[in-house]
């Protein structure tokens, strides 16, 4: 599944919503560590004119300088663009079903005015920080119990997944007008299916390089999920009941 994102994100109209959130990330990494550099070189130069001496610190200070920004790019740079990138998933998903059905999603057509569905939308924010934490609390309980302990971490990483999972399965489903409670109980239905997506977004989140672009191709590929797997399947379903 996540390997059809991956293909997905190249395809034109998809690429856009990838590329513009990478380079926002890379410019304010690059004007970040242009900053430091500055400063770093006006910090030497005034040991310098001050304190001759000092000629010495420039051979440590620059080493130190690149180390800790090579540091600070591989652990933020992901997580940072994963930020920069949140608002644009929504439209990356809608792109994504565009190319995938040749048509825009439905929702679009009988939305209610923007200050409602932007109520909608902060409910459904709520209710996903609220169903997140009656959870972990109790999960992260399990890693102080005597012999459970020893299993936590793989029930930890287990609910992880499912977050998200739930998290990017979201982005399709809202674009149809779901809020969280509907994802999750259609998710929940088909919970085998949205584990292993989960799962397989964890790992990916864990290659160095390849996490940079985990959320697009998780987006990517949650929203052929959506029309390929779920959504087919409920239409299926309604089918027939209504035969029945």
């Amino acid at each position: 599944n996540l390997l059809s994102g991956f293909l997905l994100l190249s395809k034109p109209g998809i690429r856009l919503y990838v590329i513009i959130p990478l380079l926002l990330n890379t410019l304010l990494f690059a004007s970040t560590i242009y900053f430091g550099v500055h400063r770093l070189n006006e910090l030497i130069e005034w040991l310098t004119s001050n304190w001759t001496w000092t000629e010495w610190l420039s051979w440590i200070l620059w080493p130190i300088f690149v180390l800790v920004a090579l540091t600070i790019v591989f652990f933020c740079f992901s997580i940072i663009a994963n930020l920069i990138a949140a608002p644009f998933n929504g439209f990356l998903a809608q792109a994504v079903a565009r190319h995938l059905q040749g048509k825009t999603p439905k929702a679009d057509a009988n939305l209610k005015s923007l200050s409602v569905e932007l109520i909608s939308g902060f409910k459904s924010e709520v209710i996903k920080l609220v169903y997140f934490m009656t959870r972990a609390a109790p999960l992260l309980l399990l890693f102080f119990i005597p012999f459970i302990q020893a299993f936590a971490p793989i029930i930890w990483f287990l609910f992880g997944a499912w977050m998200l999972a739930l998290e990017y399965m979201e982005y399709p489903m809202s674009n149809h007008g779901m809020l969280f409670p509907e994802v999750r109980s259609n998710l929940t239905e088909k919970r085998a299916l949205t584990l292993s997506f989960g799962i397989s977004v964890m790992l990916l989140t864990m290659i160095p390089i390849l996490n940079f672009v985990a959320m697009p191709a998780a987006v990517a590929a949650a929203t052929r999920i959506w029309i390929d797997r779920v959504n087919a399947d409920s239409e299926f379903d309604q089918q027939m009941i209504s035969k029945n």
